[in-house]
């Protein structure tokens, strides 16, 4: 892969933003360099070191955060006491503008993946003096088509899988929302109830990858696998907090509010997304924006070509 060297933090803290909650971040990079702030996906995944190394650090003021309940963030999802009514995308955003405030940043490139392009996305819609430039991977919407899609419509492509997956519902609950199904099981005051629904949520997450190899090693921590379950299933289940009312969702609908705003959507060909053509359609409708489409890559932002095409859009941005 084309990603810069590892590099450390030269600070870090725990930002109180309210409702309890306690967010996790860091900056790493050259202080006085061009700010990106780094979305990880799930929601639930946590910023792990590897989100450092998509800008260039002699460059970019680097800044990582755990979002509400993930990663090092507290209280954190996996813990059945955690209040989810305060973690919602409009809470998320709050604690994205808290952080630059506190930081002193007046603009910033957003860097999404997967899930942080929904919520880099709706960010950038709701705050675009906040945002200097977009570079998204995994491009996602948080429509409930999306949804549909990822929990009953690949049921025809991974059938096995998927009848798995339906038996870890009852069956009064196997017609409806798989993803608030589950979330309701993830609710449960029985742990070995909440563990086999966060054991099955990630077993289907893991099959529908389209390429070898088919494993995720941190669905093999327990407390990493309830709390992506929890959070997963609770925005999944939930429309994504978007308050859309339409099957083709806000992010797709208000595109045109990114006018003006410059961005880079780096899609793999074989991304299941790509089956409703949403990536296509956001960029038809956000004028500034560029496409990348690379050919046999999936979901994953460091297969190759992803890489390359997203450490370019970072390195060609960099001087603005």
């Amino acid at each position: 892969m084309a990603l810069y060297p590892e590099t450390e933090p030269y600070d870090h803290g725990m930002l109180d933003v309210g409702d309890g909650n306690r967010v996790y971040w860091e900056v790493c990079g050259n202080p006085d360099g061009k700010p990106a702030l780094m979305l990880h996906g799930g929601p639930g995944s946590g910023c792990t070191p590897h989100f450092r190394r998509w800008c260039d650090p002699a460059k970019y003021r680097v800044v990582l955060l755990d979002q509400r309940g993930s990663g090092r963030s507290t209280p954190h999802a996996s813990h059945p006491a955690t209040d989810m009514g305060v973690n919602t995308t409009a809470h998320v955003i709050g604690d994205l503008e808290a952080l630059r405030a506190h930081l002193g940043v007046d603009r910033w490139l957003v860097w999404g993946v997967s899930w942080g392009s929904v919520l880099g996305l709706r960010y950038a819609q709701t705050h675009p003096h906040a945002v200097s430039e977009l570079v998204l991977t995994g491009v996602a919407t948080g429509s409930d088509a999306e949804v549909a899609l990822l929990t009953r419509g690949l049921g025809r492509i991974f059938p096995e899988a998927f009848a798995r997956f339906l038996g870890g519902l009852p069956e009064h609950e196997r017609a409806g929302n798989l993803a608030a199904a589950y979330n309701r099981l993830m609710g449960s005051p029985d742990p070995e109830t909440r563990e086999r629904a966060a054991r099955a949520w990630t077993d289907w997450e893991t099959a529908t990858i389209p390429a070898p190899p088919r494993s995720v090693e941190r669905f093999e921590d327990p407390v990493f696998r309830m709390g992506f379950a929890r959070t997963v299933t609770h925005y999944w289940g939930n429309g994504h907090f978007l308050g859309d009312g339409d099957d083709e969702g806000a992010v797709l609908r208000d595109a045109p509010l990114l006018d003006g705003i410059p961005g880079t959507l780096v899609q793999g060909s074989l991304d299941f997304g790509n089956l409703l053509g949403i990536v296509w359609r956001l960029h038809q409708a956000w004028p500034g924006s560029e496409l990348v489409v690379v050919d046999d890559a999936g979901h994953d932002a460091g297969a190759v070509g992803m890489a390359e095409a997203l450490i370019a859009a970072t390195d060609r941005y960099a001087a603005g």
